[in-house]
């Protein structure tokens, strides 16, 4: 029997991906042969520019102000509720929308190193990204805390069994990424909160490279604190607001650093002193960004119709293809593998180094493939599962492997 090639086996695993219908909901880009950056930002679905001509014309236009009174005040809980019952395994009351993911990841830390009483160390990932670890830096200046950097392979990410063996007494908070954002590796959450619980502390996870891409189960998990963006697999558009969930039975113990009138228990009381919401509103601080909430619900109704299960098992085979590809035809050109080839491990992206990257991304973009890079050598394969085909993959690394081919010769 004669192997198939790999646009016929990339054609086939289209014709029987029960997702593939759902492509047809994003907006084309024109020129776009391969678009394998969506783990940065997420293609804009074709409904949401209907509903944000509709809001800004119905919305904003026809009631102007009198929104307000009329669902724009409870729509970052409303929002966050349907948040964390479709992608985040949280019941409601504990999941809000409102800044970006690094004002709300600095909220989430501060509020649990002030939970701590009188601990002084905050774990983290060495080769976290870089929001996060400047954060921690400024965070430690700011309070006289001491950072504890937990390191892992180029290829992987931090282990459970890493913060088992670094939690300790002056542990205040354990601060990871529950997927690397250059690896793709998939700490376990589950373990590794149990690990930090174990030794006193909290954690506060940042879930921008898993949320939309495959389920999550926080309440069951036992996590304290979440933090993630809206732009990757959430698809809400560049600068989207980010989300916050905070496990409901520490609510009365969380204060965050930045108090402002709509995180109050009574925000249009214009009283003299602070007191805050009794509940998940507490993390909110200005005037949220309803406009800007409006894509996010759209990409939660299609995240719902699909299914986590179904988007996480297409993610699996997407990143199991890359890789056979890889193998077959990028490593023997001097490429190697920086993600885990362990799919249980592996979230949904896949790395390859090359020295030739940096070089190699703008040549592909004038090509219409557009994939990420990472320094210092890290061509970024993003793939998501919802609006990424099979095909569209295979297009994009046959220009990858040319482009490699050309620059070795």
């Amino acid at each position: 029997m004669t192997a198939l090639t790999a646009g016929e086996r990339a054609a086939r695993l289209d014709a029987t991906d029960p997702l593939a219908h759902l492509r047809d909901r994003f907006l084309a880009s024109p020129g776009v042969v391969a678009y394998l950056d969506g783990n940065s930002l997420g293609r804009p679905l074709a409904v949401t520019a209907e509903r944000l001509a509709a809001f800004t014309r119905d919305g904003w236009g026809g009631r102007l102000i009198l929104g307000w009174d009329e669902g724009w005040m409870e729509a970052p809980e409303r929002l966050g509720d349907e948040l964390g019952r479709i992608a985040l395994g949280a019941e409601r009351g504990q999941v809000v929308i409102g800044d970006s993911t690094s004002v709300l990841l600095y909220k989430a830390i501060r509020a649990a190193v002030a939970a701590s009483g009188s601990r002084t160390e905050i774990l983290y990932a060495a080769g976290d990204f870089p929001t996060d670890r400047f954060l921690l830096q400024g965070i430690a200046a700011e309070l006289g805390l001491t950072l504890v950097p937990i390191a892992s392979p180029h290829d992987g990410g931090v282990t459970a069994e890493q913060v088992a063996d670094a939690v300790g007494p002056r542990t205040a908070a354990v601060v990871l990424s529950h997927v690397a954002y250059r690896s793709a590796h998939i700490t376990d959450l589950l373990e590794a909160t149990a690990a930090a619980h174990a030794g006193g502390a909290m954690t506060v996870w940042d879930l921008s490279h898993s949320v939309g891409a495959m389920p999550l189960r926080l309440d069951a998990w036992g996590a304290d604190l979440a933090v993630g963006c809206s732009y990757k697999y959430l698809n809400g558009g560049p600068g989207a607001p980010a989300f916050l969930y905070a496990r409901r039975e520490l609510h009365e113990r969380l204060r965050q650093p930045i108090q402002g009138w709509m995180g109050a228990a009574e925000p249009f009381a214009m009283g003299e002193t602070y007191a805050p919401d009794p509940g998940i509103r507490r993390f909110l601080s200005g005037t949220p960004p309803i406009l800007a909430m409006q894509p996010i619900a759209d990409m939660l109704t299609l995240l719902d119709e699909a299914g986590l299960d179904a988007v996480r098992a297409k993610s699996e085979l997407l990143t199991a293809y890359a890789i056979e590809r890889f193998d077959a035809e990028l490593a023997p050109l001097g490429a190697r593998l920086a993600s885990p080839r362990d799919a249980a491990l592996r979230g949904s992206h896949v790395t390859i180094d090359h020295p030739a990257a940096a070089d190699l991304v703008p040549v592909l973009q004038r090509q219409g493939v557009i994939p990420d890079f990472r320094r210092p050598d890290g061509l970024r394969i993003g793939l998501s599962p919802l609006s990424t085909s099979f095909t569209e993959l295979e297009l994009g690394l046959d220009a990858v492997r040319d482009g490699l081919a050309a620059a070795v010769r």
